[in-house]
């Protein structure tokens, strides 16, 4: 956590920035880092509902400032990082979210992942799976966030995939600029609080299925979000759920490559953990 919360402090920044660090079912204790003038970090508790959603609300509401970003605590902003997404926003005074590309770090090589485009609409973001878009880069209007987009989701099954959540809902309010730069680091080592947490990756992408109907009128947005769901399921057991769930997404799309992987991994042919670390040696993610 203290190399995240440095990585903020040291952004070259000429406005207030205040790092507001939230503990959920811990207890708190802040780094020893040094503070510049303008410069403030407080510790709150999550107060909300327990873990990743109702943290991020926590600390969103016990924000001040009138832009929020998010940083998780195995994740650093890269210097530059808010040099170059502040101005986005005033030059686009209709978006409510800003976001970088990122580098990803698996323990062994640092790999770059940029973003086809400096613009991305709602329409692009339920079509395509944009993996160099995460949330550790994310600035955002606060009021936006609280009022019109309605701040992170906490019925989100374990909050898992809150990015693409919100990701959907800004961009209905208005398209997401980017700076197409790696500007955020994101650890992708095997100890996050997701790895290999399979039956809350199918619940919550089944929770995102229902929740945005979009995904249904594309084929290739929903054979995606089926193969997603059928890889979690055939990797927590669930195999018939996930096998079915392989098929229906082959049947709209037969190229959906994670499809026939789930369908190896239900057919006990293949391991989640070989498939994992084959994606994350290329950068990509399941």
């Amino acid at each position: 956590m203290a190399e995240a919360v440095r990585s903020v402090l040291l952004q070259e920044y000429a406005g207030p920035v205040e790092v507001v660090v939230v503990f959920d079912a811990c207890e708190p204790v802040l780094p020893d880092v040094a503070l510049l003038p303008g410069q403030s970090l407080r510790a709150v508790v999550n107060d909300r509902v327990r873990g990743l959603a109702g943290a991020r609300n926590t600390g969103i509401l016990a924000a001040s400032h009138p832009f929020v970003a998010f940083l998780d605590d195995d994740d650093t902003w890269l210097p530059g990082k808010l040099a170059a997404q502040m101005p986005l926003f005033r030059d686009h005074p209709d978006a409510r979210l800003v976001a970088t590309a990122m580098q990803v770090d698996d323990g062994e090589r640092l790999t770059d992942r940029l973003v086809p485009a400096d613009v991305v609409s709602h329409a692009e973001l339920v079509r395509e799976r944009f993996g160099g878009l995460h949330s550790s880069s994310f600035v955002f209007r606060r009021d936006a966030l609280v009022d019109e987009i309605g701040m992170i989701d906490e019925d989100l099954p374990r909050g898992y995939a809150e990015d693409t959540d919100v990701l959907l809902a800004a961009s209905r309010l208005a398209p997401v600029r980017l700076v197409n730069e790696p500007l955020v680091r994101v650890r992708w080592q095997g100890q996050s609080y997701f790895f290999g947490r399979w039956a809350d990756y199918a619940a919550a992408l089944t929770y995102l299925l229902h929740k945005h109907p979009q995904f249904a009128d594309d084929d290739a947005a929903h054979a995606r979000m089926l193969s997603q769901i059928a890889f979690g399921e055939v990797s927590s057991g669930q195999r018939r759920a996930g096998r079915r769930h392989a098929r229906q997404a082959l049947a709209l799309r037969p190229t959906t490559l994670r499809a026939w992987l789930a369908l190896a991994v239900g057919l006990r042919l293949l391991t989640p953990g070989a498939v994992v670390t084959v994606a994350r040696r290329f950068g990509k993610g399941i």
